[in-house]
């Protein structure tokens, strides 16, 4: 059976479904994923908010109404891998199992539903955190800071590793004692633990913000710029916006915070708090920018374990490979489109390049969608799809180059907001010149080996050879025009005998 199995997640050139169980100190989660190594794709997502480090503060002990909750949903989630038959099982285990007098007798619990816990250190669970904020955000240099309910994570990150790293005892669930010293009591509380962490302040770079809480509060903060995304991963804010909004969030009550999307019943009550953590954390590390991540201990686990090859992998590209291949859209013939467009690329080359990779990908999945639903898809794809190392000027990029390829060349407004007018011309020139090599001659290696497309001063020439003469017809020299005209150039078709390498041809100038 398993040899089978294998055999099937090779052929679609992605991994075996691997699960993450993570035990923390506010909730109880389960993850599984698929999809490449590079680039996992979440397609099994549940939780429980057991709470289990609720009286750490009080008793020191895991209460027993959260044991029992945890230890059902831990139940659960064994029959469920079982059941899907999955063997890559990694059960971690945080601050509250670390910190309770009872921890060691719950993880013994845990172990007898046949599951098989690992209790993280706090520099261990800091370190994992830190992982998946690198895996998240290929070279970030900076410092990470993963707020949880037990514990709040520190670490430098620079060249793909973790160095200092620190957990303190600043969680969501702990706040709350420490907040009933009054404000300067509070503020000196968590002044005395950062300042064990004065490594921090000495990395310059951003702060990666890990964490629900912390995303909670991307949220807000997206809700009160009325930014045009809805992902919070990615999402940037500088230091002074942050601590006006740490202001405004600090007094703040949950029940109108609940009415904004992305804020959780749970996490619009541990928002005020975390706000007032915020200002005194920034005053200590002093973040060129906040970044938020939605990769944190989970996925730092499964990207700790890559070879190095696989962790210099595109995280991207690898995704976008993964998403398309179920619509037949292979990275073969995007790769072959992107040469034959190559002499309409323009402004940031190597930026860019992967960029126009993944467009000319997606934009032949979008070509196997219902011709109604492409439009609507074009925008979900490239704005809302959860790309890992995929900027908001990438995403209008990529979603102008996918308009691009169904002919249309007016742009949603909101793009506007994310790229700058050359950025969408470029993207949307991509974009059009898919459309053409599509529609030359069905895309065909064929097609596109015998004819090339060059952009010169005056006019943009389209070759091709004798035996294709025949495609140099409508609708093809509608859509070739239709570039030209939009590259404000001259068109022309010029078939012959000709060399195809795309080095040294000889052809005049304008």
């Amino acid at each position: 059976m398993k040899k089978s199995r294998s055999a099937k997640w090779q052929r679609r050139l992605i991994q075996p479904p691997r699960a993450v169980i993570d035990i923390g100190s506010n909730t109880v989660r389960m993850v599984i994923y698929e999809g490449t190594a590079r680039a996992p794709e979440v397609v099994w997502n549940e939780k429980v908010a057991a709470r289990l480090g609720r009286d750490l503060s009080e008793t020191g002990r895991i209460p027993q109404e959260a044991w029992d909750e945890a230890i059902a949903a831990l139940a659960r989630y064994a029959l469920i891998t079982g059941d899907l038959g999955i063997d890559d099982i990694q059960t971690v285990a945080t601050a509250a199992a670390r910190d309770a007098e009872n921890g060691a007798e719950f993880l013994k619990a845990v172990a007898d539903l046949g599951l098989e816990p690992r209790l993280l250190s706090g520099e261990e669970e800091a370190c994992a955190s830190a992982m998946g904020a690198l895996g998240a955000f290929p070279g970030a240099n900076g410092v990470v800071a993963d707020l949880g309910g037990g514990s709040l994570e520190l670490v430098s990150i620079a060249e793909n590793e973790c160095h200092e790293a620190s957990s303190l005892q600043l969680g969501t669930l702990r706040l709350p004692a420490l907040r009933e010293k009054g404000p300067e009591g509070f503020t000196a509380a968590v002044h005395d633990q950062l300042a064990s962490v004065g490594w921090a302040a000495a990395h310059s770079g951003p702060m990666y913000m890990i964490g629900g809480t912390w995303r909670a509060l991307a949220a807000y903060a997206m809700r009160y710029f009325d930014y045009p995304l809805t992902d919070p991963h990615g999402y940037t804010l500088m230091p002074d916006d942050a601590r006006r909004l740490a202001r405004e969030l600090d007094g703040a009550k949950p029940e109108k915070l609940m009415e904004i999307s992305g804020i959780s019943p749970m996490r619009a009550h541990y928002l005020p708090d975390a706000a007032a953590l915020l200002r005194p954390l920034l005053d200590a590390v002093e973040p060129d920018e906040l970044i938020f991540s939605s990769w944190g201990i989970r996925e730092g686990l499964l990207y700790s374990r890559l070879a190095p090859a696989q962790m210099r992998a595109d995280p991207l590209l690898a995704g976008v490979t993964a998403y398309t291949a179920p619509r037949d859209a292979s990275v073969t013939e995007a790769t072959l489109l992107a040469a034959w467009t190559v002499d309409l690329a323009d402004g940031d080359g190597r930026v860019n390049e992967r960029l126009r990779l993944a467009a000319a990908q997606l934009s032949g999945a979008l070509q196997r969608v219902e011709p109604n639903l492409r439009s609507s898809h074009a925008i979900e794809w490239a704005l809302g799809k959860r790309w890992i190392d995929l900027d908001a000027r990438g995403r209008a990029m990529i979603c102008a180059a996918l308009f691009g390829s169904l002919g249309r060349t007016a742009l949603p407004e909101k793009l506007r907001e994310l790229a700058s007018d050359d950025d969408l011309r470029e993207g949307m020139t991509w974009g059009l010149g898919f459309r053409l090599a599509r529609r030359l001659g069905g895309g065909s290696k064929v097609s596109l080996s015998t004819s090339a497309l060059r952009r010169k001063k005056k006019s943009l020439v389209l070759r091709l050879n004798e035996s294709r003469s025949a495609l140099a017809a409508y609708p093809a020299t509608k859509d070739f025009e239709m570039l030209a005209d939009w590259l404000d150039l001259k068109p022309k078709i010029k078939i012959g005998d000709f060399k195809f390498s795309g080095i040294g041809e000889d052809e005049e100038d304008d």
